[in-house]
């Protein structure tokens, strides 16, 4: 374990990390750490191998009925939605690959079960460690909480919990196991701050699910906290502020005031239309990733799913999820939320995104390689399966069809060439779908905006993926933090790109929406809006201050200020002009932005 060098100075200092949760928590430091267990090495005979393997055995059914304890408490108090992350512990205990690898290293090594178990457990984490795959890196966590536990009931080590906090504090760890986090609810945490982790890992969902303020992904704060120091956890910022000067406790106390009476007043605003001053309708939709994420998108007040991203369906497990389980799961999406819409987006995987049971090869360049919808025709076994499953749902609620990564006509009629043989199997078979399913064109290739007029003529529907059009136009990796301050989603490319796909849409007569990040970023609501952008589909977090946005201002207003953002020839200009223009509209938002 690394010693720790603390910051003795009192001198304020400020960390950037990833925001994992909004809000703004202010308190004093209690570090968490999940004891570190460096079990004894013991060298054993051939003839303490059954013992050890029984001590095995029995450890991980004791670690296994812990697991089940927490999956219940949390589905009793948040949703059966939120207990459903702990099955992904399960599985990991439940992996007859792993245990006989834990049991053939016994044998070869002739080790205690304890110092074994760590070994392959830790090899296991470095593999993951060096992916770059965000979503397998997040799951360190997961098999680090699974390994506490299993060395604890081997060990007898005494566990650790955040239940037991007997005041109120800001938790600084290395990193939380989704189950310290869930210890949380109900608690004295006022928020944390992690040095590792990311936005996809199940601590920083279920930090959103307890609406706890958290920054991850800080790599240092550990390292200049110590117990009892003041400290300031900025959850929509990304920012920990250590040992706050005066100035900076009253800005924050303020911003906190002003964050929790918006937060009152945005509720206000769940049940009224998203529309202008001056009339004009404008859908706000939410992104999910799973079927429980529906119950934030009604909470919020959206307007329907704009954004379902399939491929994390296929995440976390051993093997492919079935048409039958792919059918209940958008099923059940379709019915909770109708009568308004879904856009199921087709599985999306490559680039970040892998499955470790398909033999997918290695390539230098992930993102713009053999993935999306690309990954869809050259397996349309797989492919066949999630276009049946949706269509079957489609007879159960207000569905839509939308393909990622389309660079041209010919993938999306090739695509729909699939959807149609599907079409024509479930009706021999006599399955009723919705035979007119909107079927629409995710742009996020600079080829398929500079040809959206040809696309248009063909697609129901586009939603504009700004993340990828972005590091696409702009030949910038969106995960390399070497060249981070290139992706600017102001840059004049991309503002043109966008305007270009809207106009061609519309010339068609068929809606476009925007789906990546930009959508959720209030200070360039009012410049998409000005594009002519129909519906803003974001993070159900972010949809009541989209809507504050929206019913600010008129749309004349709206155009004359993406008619003067335009005229920039620099990102840095367009986005100190939408702050400004935010800042004089819609100040009681704007003030959170920063200068």
């Amino acid at each position: 374990m690394k010693e720790k060098k603390h910051n003795s100075s009192k001198k304020q200092v400020q960390l950037k990390g990833i925001p994992a949760a909004p809000g703004i928590a202010i308190g004093k430091v209690h570090i968490f750490g999940a004891e570190y267990i460096k079990p004894v090495e013991r060298d054993i005979s051939d003839e303490d191998i059954p013992r050890e393997v029984e001590r095995f055995k029995e450890a991980l059914k004791q670690t296994r009925k812990e697991i089940l304890a927490i999956e219940g408490k949390i589905s009793r108090e948040l949703g059966i939605e939120y207990g459903r992350i702990f099955s992904a512990h399960l599985l990991i205990l439940e992996d007859s690959v792993l245990v006989q690898k834990v049991i053939g290293t016994l044998k070869k090594k002739k080790k205690s079960i304890e110092a074994v178990f760590m070994e392959v457990l830790n090899k296991y984490i470095s593999v993951l460690a060096e992916s770059r795959d965000e979503y397998l890196r997040d799951r360190i966590s997961d098999i680090t909480d699974v390994k506490n536990r299993v060395l604890r009931n081997l060990t007898g080590v005494e566990e650790k919990s955040l239940a037991d906090l007997d005041k109120e504090s800001i938790v600084i760890a290395y990193d939380l196991s989704p189950s310290d986090t869930a210890m949380m609810h109900g608690g004295p945490v006022l928020g944390f701050a992690t040095d590792i982790g990311g936005r996809t890992s199940h601590t920083a969902i279920m930090a959103k699910s307890l609406e706890i303020p958290a920054v991850v992904g800080l790599e240092s704060v550990t390292d200049v906290v110590k117990n009892g120091d003041p400290v300031i956890v900025d959850g929509m910022h990304g920012v920990v502020i250590v040992n706050p000067t005066k100035r900076f406790l009253e800005k924050y106390r303020k911003e906190k005031e002003r964050y929790e009476r918006l937060g009152h007043k945005l509720v206000e605003l769940k049940s009224l239309p998203s529309e202008t001053l001056d009339g004009k309708k404008v859908g706000i939709a939410g992104n999910i990733e799973l079927p429980e994420d529906v119950v934030g998108v009604i909470s919020h007040g959206a307007e329907g799913i704009g954004l379902y991203r399939t491929e994390y369906f296929y995440m976390n497990r051993k093997d492919l999820p079935t048409e039958e389980e792919q059918f209940n799961a958008y099923k059940r999406v379709a019915m909770r939320i109708k009568p308004h819409f879904v856009v199921i987006r087709t599985l999306d995987l490559g680039g970040d995104k892998f499955l470790s049971q398909l033999d997918v090869p290695k390539e230098m360049n992930p993102f713009m390689g053999w993935r999306a919808v690309r990954f869809c025709l050259a397996r349309p076994d797989i492919f066949k399966a999630q276009l049946r499953a949706i269509l079957r749902a489609s007879a159960y609620g207000n569905l839509k069809l939308m393909y990622p990564m389309i660079s041209g006509i010919m993938e999306f009629r090739q695509a729909n060439a699939v959807l149609e043989e599907a079409k024509e199997e479930l009706r021999k078979e006599g399955v009723a779908f919705n035979e007119n399913i909107p079927v629409g064109a995710m742009i996020e290739v600079p080829s398929a905006a500079i040809t959206s007029d040809i696309l248009a003529k063909e697609a129901a529907f586009f939603s504009i993926g700004t993340n990828d059009l972005i590091q696409y136009s702009l030949a910038v990796d969106r995960v390399n933090e070497k060249i981070a301050y290139l992706y600017e989603p102001t840059h004049p490319a991309v503002l043109n790109l966008i305007k270009m796909v809207i106009d061609n849409g519309h010339k068609e007569g068929i809606p476009v929406a925007l789906c990546g990040e930009m959508a959720g970023d209030i200070s360039l609501t009012m410049i998409l809006l000005g594009l002519g952008l129909d519906e803003f589909s974001t993070s159900p977090i972010a949809v009541p201050e989209i809507k504050k946005v929206v019913r600010s201002v008129s749309y004349e207003e709206a155009k004359k200020i993406a008619d003067k953002a335009r005229t920039f020839t620099t990102g840095q200009e367009v986005q100190e002009y939408a702050k400004k223009r935010l800042r004089e509209l819609v100040p009681d938002i704007a003030s959170g932005l920063g200068e």
